[in-house]
């Protein structure tokens, strides 16, 4: 008995390859040109601008610094207290800001990711040493 590792395929495997090969086939042949693709002369679907969106932006950045989120561009944690700082600092002046000017949920979702925010700040300010 030989020691190599015979790989074994039966018939319908083989035909259901061939027939979603034959499927795609068809497929890619009756869809126009673009479909699917995003086309390079209109921009991307941006979703419209608020509040909310502007404080999420805010707290992801902060999240990224704090090791919470890869960074997108390297998909890799990394630390940056500095940073992560500077986002907290500047949803701290948002709130500081808008007093009186936010609707009650609005208000209580600046406080509450402001205060999980330097709840993680500290967590994290603690495990990393000194520089």
């Amino acid at each position: 008995m030989s020691n190599e590792s015979k790989i074994i395929i039966d018939d319908d495997f083989k035909s259901q390859v061939a027939a979603e090969k034959e499927a795609l086939k068809k497929e890619a042949e009756t869809a126009p040109p673009d479909a699917g693709e995003q086309p390079s002369a209109q921009p991307t679907q941006m979703p419209p601008a608020s509040f909310e969106l502007l404080v999420s932006t805010f707290a992801t950045e902060a999240m990224m610094a704090l090791g919470q989120f890869p960074n997108p561009v390297t998909n890799e944690l990394s630390v940056s207290p500095d940073h992560a700082s500077y986002a907290i600092d500047m949803l701290a002046m948002l709130k500081d800001k808008t007093k009186g000017n936010l609707s009650d949920a609005e208000e209580t979702m600046l406080i509450d990711v402001l205060h999980q925010l330097r709840m993680a700040f500290i967590a994290v300010k603690q495990q990393t040493p000194p520089s």
